[in-house]
């Protein structure tokens, strides 16, 4: 994460809901995933890179995003980032400048092509 500049408080634009992953467990012994909204913010959302995949049988499309929010404690890889309607799932996370000001997220999007 250290190749990601500190951005002003204004360069975060962009309005993203942040869905906290959570796991039941079943009356058969499986478990269920469900993302419960949690907040609201305000980020820099940065596209990386695009590639095709095959994913169950067909194709698809793997997008890797950058996203600055403000630092934060309750984020975990696993859960996710809905932005303009797209939800990706943050891989990792990291402190910008070990200040607790920014945090970067590192998130991939997959969408199925056909």
């Amino acid at each position: 994460m250290s190749s990601e500049w500190l951005p002003a408080l204004g360069t975060l634009r962009e309005r993203v809901q942040i869905l906290q992953k959570s796991q039941t467990i079943g009356p058969e012994g499986g478990h269920a995933t469900t993302f419960v909204p949690l907040a609201t913010v305000w980020a820099r959302v940065r596209s990386l890179s695009g590639a095709l995949t095959s994913q169950a049988d067909g194709r698809a499309s793997k997008i890797s995003h950058s996203i600055v929010i403000r630092y934060r404690t309750d984020l975990s890889p696993g859960d996710r980032i809905v932005y303009r309607t797209r939800p990706l799932e943050i891989l990792s996370l990291g402190d910008l400048n070990g200040r607790r000001a920014y945090l970067a997220c590192r998130c991939t999007e997959i969408e199925a092509t056909g």
